[in-house]
């Protein structure tokens, strides 16, 4: 259990990020798909946020390069993602 405890204190961050993506796969099992991919470019964006303000010290599996690259990376992925759900027409759904 104490493995388990120092897992997860130290992948908050990508725990608390997983959690996002899953209510957006939630959203679009539930055929709310524009409204999932929001949510997925939102966990995208919580990610560079949390990549932006942590030491790399504590962002666990959020750590792939340098801190320029991986916040530069995901901004522009996570603003992408967020536009295009923004503003691809809703298809008479309302």
């Amino acid at each position: 259990m104490a493995a388990w405890r120092r897992f997860a204190k130290r992948n908050l961050p990508m725990i608390a990020v997983i959690v996002v993506i899953a209510v957006a796969v939630a959203f679009v099992l539930a055929d709310r798909w524009r409204r999932g991919a929001f949510v997925f470019g939102a966990a995208t964006l919580l990610a560079a946020a949390i990549r932006l303000v942590m030491p790399s010290d504590r962002v666990g599996l959020l750590e792939v390069r340098s801190k320029a690259f991986d916040v530069g990376a995901l901004l522009a992925v996570g603003g992408a993602i967020v536009w295009l759900a923004v503003s691809i027409d809703p298809l008479g759904t309302g």
